[in-house]
């Protein structure tokens, strides 16, 4: 049986925390500020955990990830 092969895409969006959390960074961030609140955009630099319902589907994508 061939070995299950790391998702490269995923590999480069998401971190895995030091208590087996994944990390991930939030959307809408590339352009389009001026519709945006100050405030929303201050949220939207801080990073995020990955959440339950997520977290088997996306963890099976990362298997070779550390």
């Amino acid at each position: 049986m061939p070995k299950q092969k790391t998702h490269r895409a995923s590999a480069k969006r998401f971190k895995r925390t030091g208590s087996g959390g994944l990390k991930r960074f939030r959307a809408y961030t590339s352009h389009r500020f001026h519709g945006k609140t100050k405030k929303q955009r201050r949220h939207l630099r801080k990073a995020s955990m990955v959440h339950a319902g997520d977290f088997k589907r996306i963890k099976a994508m990362l298997t070779g990830l550390k």
